[in-house]
């Protein structure tokens, strides 16, 4: 099993890891301009397009889950059934996005409190990148019917071009032609058409299936669109909870000052470092315990969960031991500015608790993705960003200040983590025969 766990595990954390690699370059880049309000625009602008593209993560992940478990079931016309579906969800999202981008924004740049400066590279930003969503949805569709059909290969090769490409344009369009937030902007959106061609590419290659043969009887069958949209509605309202809990972070830490949002923005990416290699083994989970969920297979199932955790919970301690040793010479790689590192320095304590904290919540989201338990998934979710990250942020503001919304991420995702243990047993592992 372990060999099979990291198989799937070791081209997924190798992909991850270069996510965390854009924004690290992108960050760094930005952070060593002339003024602080540049890398606060570029928080500020991602965290709305986290709103947005996040918001369509489930277009992966569901996709991940239906796929992997008609694949064990040795379904493989339904797989491709399922890709088709998801690409026209894709499609049709994509179009009213760019359709409401203009009330997007003005919404966002409301609810975020920024400086004006910031504010006015947010919107250079954002007015940019806003026409790479029709290729960053069709990519999460791409991506996670490849890791439901047990192919972690693809994207990572998908992955590694897109953050590749990605990051020497934003080196070229932003230290060669002084392009700086607009710079990061095209780049993201060259970027992102070009992997998505690549993608079909590969799919085309390797499956030599056009979906042309799908009739539209089947891309519309009741029962199979009544799973798919209620999935993915839970996997929506999950990771719309991640989002806001995110872009709270970022909107507070605004209020408190640029220099503030720099720092914060800065240990972020430590912890999506983190995050993105703890997902190798979450992406693992999703394949796995979807195609032995889809074979009702309890033994292999039971394994999957098992080496998925272990070595879940091993990157997260390697993680904490990095960031606790080595932390001060990390972060100073983003910045060489004194008022940001000094701001950094205390409240870094926080980024070496976070690998072991997140990676148990993060496994299970692998888990409960790969048997499609979206419901407890989603619960889970709404009761620790309402009733635990937002109530311990407010309560402790006042009395610890600048570390009381580290102390809610901190709190929010240990809490995601104990109720998706509690809920195990009732909504993951199949019944002995």
């Amino acid at each position: 099993m372990n060999r099979r766990i990291l198989r799937l595990a070791i081209p997924n954390i190798i992909s991850n890891l270069s996510v965390p690699l854009l924004g690290a370059v992108d960050t760094a880049v930005i952070g060593h301009l002339d003024a602080v309000y540049y890398l606060g625009a570029i928080a500020v602008g991602s965290i709305i397009f986290d709103f947005i593209f996040w918001g369509f993560g489930f277009l992966r992940m569901g996709t991940t889950g239906l796929v992997a478990q008609a694949f064990g079931a040795n379904q493989l016309k339904e797989t491709r059934i399922i890709l088709a579906r998801v690409l026209l969800v894709a499609l049709s999202f994509s179009v009213l996005i760019v359709l409401v981008q203009i009330p997007v924004l003005k919404m966002s740049l409301w609810l975020v409190n920024a400086s004006p400066e910031v504010e006015r590279y947010v919107q250079v930003y954002f007015s940019i990148r806003i026409f790479a969503a029709p290729a960053t949805l069709a990519l999460f569709g791409l991506n996670g019917w490849f890791l439901g059909m047990q192919n972690a290969r693809f994207p990572m090769y998908v992955t590694i071009l897109l953050n590749a490409l990605n990051i020497v344009l934003n080196l070229v369009f932003v230290l060669i032609y002084d392009m700086n937030v607009a710079g990061v902007a095209w780049g993201s959106l060259i970027a992102s058409y070009v992997a998505v061609g690549f993608a079909i590419w590969l799919y085309m290659r390797r499956y030599h299936q056009p979906l042309g043969d799908i009739s539209f009887e089947e891309l519309i069958q009741l029962d199979a669109l009544k799973k798919f949209f209620s999935v993915n509605s839970d996997i929506f309202i999950r990771t719309l909870c991640l989002v806001t809990s995110y872009a709270f972070f970022t909107a507070k830490s605004a209020e408190t000052g640029d220099v503030v949002l720099a720092a914060n923005t800065i240990l972020l990416q430590l912890w999506y470092i983190s995050a993105y290699g703890i997902d190798g083994f979450a992406f693992a989970a999703e394949s796995l315990v979807g195609k032995y969920f889809g074979a009702k297979d309890r033994e292999q199932l039971l394994k999957a969960i098992k080496g998925c955790m272990v070595w879940g919970l091993g990157i997260g301690v390697a993680g904490s031991a990095i960031y606790a040793i080595f932390g001060a010479q990390i972060v100073a790689i983003f910045t060489d500015q004194t008022v940001v590192l000094d701001a950094i320095k205390i409240v870094l304590i926080w980024t070496v608790f976070a690998p072991i904290v997140n990676s148990v919540s993060f496994i299970w989201d692998g888990v409960y993705i790969g048997a499609t338990a979206t419901p407890p998934m989603r619960n889970s979710m709404l009761v620790a960003t309402l009733l635990i990250f937002i109530p311990v942020y407010y309560l402790t503001q006042n009395i610890i200040g600048v570390h009381a919304i580290w102390l809610a991420m901190i709190t929010f995702m240990l809490a995601r983590g104990v109720l998706l243990t509690l809920l195990a047993k009732r909504h993951i592992i199949l019944p002995s025969k």
